[in-house]
């Protein structure tokens, strides 16, 4: 999300390719991307948050093909993962011990992904009022953080997530996630 012109840089990349190939100027063939991996590279730069798809889909993938494993097993796992990010970032005594900021924006990555997984997952998603996950302390968390630091992980819950419009949603939550 925070990088939207690696799209465009790479068709570049590709259209140069292309008129090298047309003009019969080879590159080395070993830095050149063959076009079945570029036309899967593009797909994959096409999606806002393109990591985040592909850990979505494949979640999404392992729940259905696993019919026999509970899906609560999975959305506890997450919602689990996300209550202890928020542990480490709202507690003094846990957030005195991370003496890097990357540390700390890694705790916050990893809770929104969670989040984020966990909405695609769960049949009424992350937002609704049965959730287990605390969605408002998530977010509270989250402001308390500079701005700049955040920006982009409140935009992935605001535009990367299945239920936050959904009826069963809270509307407590829309309004916290509402920009300003």
């Amino acid at each position: 999300m925070k990088n939207p012109a690696i799209q465009n840089d790479f068709s570049y990349y590709r259209r140069t390719i292309s008129r090298n190939r047309i003009n019969n100027m080879h590159l080395d063939s070993e830095s050149e991307v063959n076009n079945e991996m570029a036309n899967r590279m593009s797909l994959f730069y096409a999606e806002a948050t393109p990591m985040l798809k592909t850990l979505s889909d494949a979640t999404t993938k392992f729940v259905s093909e696993n019919k026999t494993l509970p899906i609560e097993n999975t959305t506890d796992c997450l919602s689990t993962m996300a209550s202890v990010c928020k542990v480490m970032l709202e507690t003094p005594e846990y957030k005195s011990r991370f003496t890097n900021d990357e540390t700390l924006l890694f705790c916050m990555r990893v809770m929104v992904g969670v989040i984020i997984l966990y909405d695609h997952v769960h049949p009424v998603g992350a937002f609704a009022k049965t959730s287990k996950i605390d969605m408002k302390g998530c977010i509270k968390v989250l402001k308390e953080q500079p701005p700049n630091n955040v920006e982009g992980l409140l935009n992935a819950l605001r535009y990367t997530t299945r239920h936050l419009n959904d009826e069963s949603a809270s509307k407590q939550i829309r309004t916290m996630l509402q920009v300003q």
